[in-house]
């Protein structure tokens, strides 16, 4: 019996493929010409560009609209490989862009990833890129030189072929179109239909035949204006040529055998129309997470009379891999006797396993210096990560529970995704969405968490970036799942002011903030780079003229496990001879501005962490004057208990006082919560901007 799966004796001739290809077109143009209405079709010609399309009219361009997408089409085919015998993939693109204005021009710098692997790459061919300007009523091509093309090495498996259109300026139209050939079939295209700038029309179709089974991911908020599939059945003739006798044998026969192969090919169609341009809000953790597209993962291999062939592993495989992997799990399940000595040096006086797991951790984070790249697997052997003091996350964490490992304390490696990376796939094991390490250890029963490339940490605290839903601890045969949630962090804060007269008759007080953990972190990480004075002027910065600060200094700096503690003294000014004086109580601590500041959000909003901030004010009224104004007390709840704003504030005749709390119960909001959370956020801006006003006394 004749069986198809790759066998180097075997040469495959589609006899139908040009039929088959005109049938591809035929369908499609059929199914886009029943489905859509007149208006709605696209009604653009590639490579020809005419007066009047210079003319773009939508409803997403604006004044602000700096270039605008009018059309791309892409298309993935799969065709025969008589070199490999197997098939290859056929991607082609064309795409059409106005440019409107010069901050559009970032559109014109145009990256094709093509994959490389075992020293095989994908093939970018009939590249064809011109600019287009209408001068004296006439289109005037330029196109892009062969020269004007280069290569550029992105990462192990991916180079970037990159060009720049020339004679660009504001109006300019540009156009290109490209095919790249694969012969990684598992590397079926995804397709991006939204980005940086309005899209008018967005098309992809796939031709897969049905020996190939992919899972598609698909993500986004803006709805398909088609998505169609349609199957057909097609035959393939395919020729056997088998060897005939002993290979021992000098001389060997050959025959030939025809037999064919009845496959089901389906044409799938994706279409969005008048897509708006995708802004990056703050509180985001990556637009990549939101960005309406599509991506395939090849999940098996199926001929007929053959056996299938998976290609999507299941966790506990995929963990298994990786532990053997000289780049992740072989750097920890090997003996690593030459850290031995180091380590009982570090560990030395340690009453317990936790002591030691203490100790061996503190020391990973202060002697060894992260390199601001994070990677998941180990980019140079633990010996020269340890000699060197230096290292990627990768490498200074795989240290770690090596070095832990070698005081008998069960440690594995955690792989996740950071939040600027974008969110993993629970269900998927799509090991490309990983991004990150961490350990996480037991020890007494008690599992601990630990990231020993972030500086100022204390043990048992992750930075923010890690939590980011999903990860998976990695041990043999086993892919357990860990979550970390940005809604289980809370970052509490608290600021405390007092003001009085002096003797001298001036109004001076002081200035306690006590930080919360991430706001400590970070403040511990700008000290070590920057002088106190420096440091000073930029709280300074935040004052009024009418305030000055002084006797900067700061307690529990060192002190990892305690909250940083920012003190300082407040001259004020304000309060000599003006007869009326306005004085913001918040004083620098107010919020400013509302930082949701569009009118529509399509996306979640994704704060690093829930917190409650506290302030309390007390003042004492400056000598020879009175309060002619004060503002009223308030509270407001969010979504119920969600969250709280509380501004509360009383007088009498000789003293001020005033609370104020704003908690925030979680992190991540949907965007159905977006307006709500916007005029939350409007109130307290305005709340916080209201005065006292003061006037002196005749």
């Amino acid at each position: 019996m004749n069986t198809f799966p790759f066998k180097i004796s075997i040469l495959i001739n589609i006899v139908f493929m040009a039929t088959l290809k005109k049938i591809c077109v035929l369908i499609a143009t059929v199914l886009l010409s029943n489905y859509l209405p007149a208006q709605d079709k696209l009604n653009i010609k590639f490579g020809k560009v005419k007066p009047e399309d210079f003319d773009v009219k939508s409803a997403l361009i604006d004044s602000s609209t700096n270039a605008v997408v009018v059309a791309e089409v892409g298309n993935s085919n799969f065709i025969a490989n008589t070199t490999q015998l197997t098939f290859s993939l056929v991607f082609k693109v064309k795409k059409r862009i106005k440019i409107l204005q010069k901050n559009g021009f970032d559109a014109a710098t145009i990256s094709i990833p093509l994959y490389v692997y075992n020293n095989k790459s994908e093939s970018l061919e009939d590249l064809d890129a011109s600019t287009y300007n209408l001068e004296g009523g006439k289109v005037v091509e330029t196109k892009v030189g062969r020269s004007n093309v280069f290569t550029e090495k992105y990462s192990k498996n991916v180079v970037l072929k990159k060009f720049t259109f020339p004679a660009l300026k504001e109006g300019s139209i540009i156009e290109y179109s490209y095919e790249v050939k694969s012969d990684f079939y598992f590397n079926l295209q995804s397709w991006t239909f939204q980005g940086p700038y309005p899209v008018l029309w967005s098309q992809y179709e796939a031709a897969i035949p049905e020996f190939y089974k992919y899972v598609t991911l698909s993500q986004g908020y803006h709805s398909f204006f088609m998505n169609k599939v349609n199957s057909s059945q097609i035959r393939y003739s395919f020729t056997e040529h088998a060897e005939r006798g002993p290979r021992s044998l000098s001389t060997v026969g050959s025959g030939i055998n025809n037999f064919n192969i009845d496959g089901q090919i389906d044409y799938h169609t994706w279409v969005m129309k008048d897509v708006p341009a995708l802004k990056e809000e703050p509180f985001t953790t990556t637009i990549n997470n939101s960005i309406s597209k599509i991506e395939f993962q090849l999940n098996q291999v199926v001929f007929p009379n053959s056996i299938p062939r998976n290609y999507l592993d299941t966790w506990e495989k995929v963990a298994t891999d990786l532990m053997a992997d000289e780049d992740f799990g072989a750097h920890i399940t090997r003996p690593n006797n030459w850290l031995d000595s180091d380590v009982e040096a570090i560990v030395k006086n340690a009453a317990n396993q936790m002591e030691k797991g203490e100790k061996i951790y503190a020391y990973v984070r202060d002697h060894f210096t992260w390199n601001d790249n994070n990677g998941m697997y180990v980019s140079k052997g633990l010996k020269d990560v340890f000699k060197n003091k230096s290292g990627s996350a990768a490498d200074i964490n795989m240290l770690l529970i090596a070095m832990l490992r070698t005081q008998k304390i069960e440690a594995n490696p955690v792989i996740l995704s950071t939040r600027n990376h974008g969110f993993t796939h629970e269900f998927y094991p799509l090991l490309n969405r990983y991004n990150y390490v961490i350990a996480k250890i037991v020890i007494d029963n008690k599992e601990i968490l630990l990231d020993a490339s972030a500086s100022q940490l204390d043990f048992g605290k992750l930075p923010a970036k890690v939590y980011n839903g999903q990860a998976r601890e990695i041990k043999n045969n086993i892919a357990s799942p860990v979550y970390l949630v940005a809604d289980s962090l809370k970052e509490a804060a608290s600021t405390m002011v007092y003001i009085s007269n002096m003797e001298n008759g001036a109004v001076e007080g002081t200035f306690t903030h006590n930080y919360g953990l991430y706001e400590s972190q970070r403040l511990r990480n700008k000290l070590t780079k920057s002088i106190s004075d420096e440091f000073k002027k930029s709280l300074q910065q935040d004052y009024p003229e009418e305030i000055l600060i002084d006797n900067v200094h700061y307690d529990s700096l060192k002190l990892l496990k305690e909250p940083v503690a920012l003190k300082y003294d407040l001259i004020l000014k304000s309060f000599k001879d003006e007869d009326i004086v306005y004085f913001n109580p918040l004083l620098a601590e107010g919020l400013k501005s509302n930082p949701f500041k569009a009118a529509q959000r399509f996306y979640p909003v994704e704060m690093p962490y829930t917190f409650d901030d506290f302030y309390s004010f007390t003042m004492e009224i400056p000598k020879g004057y009175k309060i002619d104004e004060i503002p009223k007390s308030v509270r407001l709840n969010f979504n119920e208990d969600e969250g709280m704003f509380e501004y509360l504030i009383s007088a009498d005749n000789q003293y001020i006082q005033m609370k104020v709390r704003l908690v925030m119960k979680r992190a991540t909001y949907v965007n159905e919560d977006y307006q709500y959370l916007r005029d939350f956020y409007t109130y307290i801006v305005n709340k916080e901007a209201e005065q006292i006003v003061f006037k002196k006394i005749k």
